[in-house]
């Protein structure tokens, strides 16, 4: 359940960005049996990595054209998605434009995590192998993936991972293969000089609540997966001392400071 240990080099700053917000009907569809029928909103992130002077983003945020619709849009699952600052224009806060990006990390490759993947069709990407598959293959539907969002990476470069993946050989940033929310999902640990290590971990679980008591979305690929890798996390994020980051939860994320401010 860990990651082999390594060198242990530091990425030099890590960007919060605000890549919308997931609005959902029903609750129960992460805790099957409680919440029936009430509406969830979820917070969603994307992440922009500095390392020696090159930038990297883990996943690209709900597509940025949503913002000019009011209220947004549905897009999979009965899952309303809303914009309200592009990422161009968090970008553009921090001295950037997409162009500078020039590696993608991919989470899983539902629409609040690759809705952007329009913008960086220039960069490098890493998708897990299984995960690729999945995206381009004939069950796409089943998985709720929107594969117009994605439909560049046909022509973009493409390097599939099989399990973790030390991205650098230095332990800066190390892909976690944490399969069952989706066939192929990553989660993400980065090491940071005076933060320290910070675990980002996806899809694995949408709030604490799931988290702490291994409940299983109604979407998901895999249950028993899903439980294997809830407890993976966890199991690295006490070995390495990580702080431990769940991208949909909303509460969580109002304590996490976002771009322009960075962490180091």
């Amino acid at each position: 359940m860990s990651v082999s240990a390594g060198p242990a080099g530091t990425i030099d700053r890590l960007y919060v960005l605000d890549a919308g917000l997931a609005v959902a009907p029903d609750r129960s569809a992460y805790t099957p049996g409680q919440w029936e029928g009430e509406q969830v909103t979820l917070s969603c992130n994307a992440y922009l990595i500095r390392r020696g002077g090159a930038w990297i983003m883990w996943d690209t945020g709900i597509e940025d054209t949503i913002a000019e619709e009011a209220g947004g849009r549905i897009i999979a699952h009965g899952i309303r998605g809303v914009v309200a600052r592009p990422i161009v224009r968090q970008l553009a806060d921090i001295g950037l434009g997409p162009e500078d990006v020039t590696t993608v990390i991919l989470s899983h490759a539902h629409f609040d995590h690759v809705g952007n993947a329009r913008l960086f069709g220039h960069a490098t990407w890493h998708i897990q192998r299984d995960e690729h598959r999945a995206m381009f293959g004939p069950d796409y539907r089943q998985h709720g993936y929107v594969p117009l969002l994605y439909e560049c990476l046909r022509q973009a470069k493409v390097e599939l991972m099989d399990g973790d993946h030390d991205m650098f050989g230095d332990g800066s940033i190390r892909v976690i293969a944490t399969s069952g929310h989706t066939p192929g999902h990553s989660s993400l640990l980065v090491r940071l000089a005076n933060t320290g290590p910070i675990l980002l971990s996806g899809d694995v679980a949408h709030d604490r609540y799931n988290m702490e008591h291994r409940r299983v979305p109604t979407m998901n690929a895999d249950a028993e997966e899903t439980r294997r890798s809830m407890a993976r996390v966890e199991a690295i994020v006490q070995a390495e001392g990580a702080q431990l980051w769940i991208n949909h939860d909303i509460v969580q994320n109002a304590t996490i400071v976002h771009a322009p401010s960075y962490f180091d």
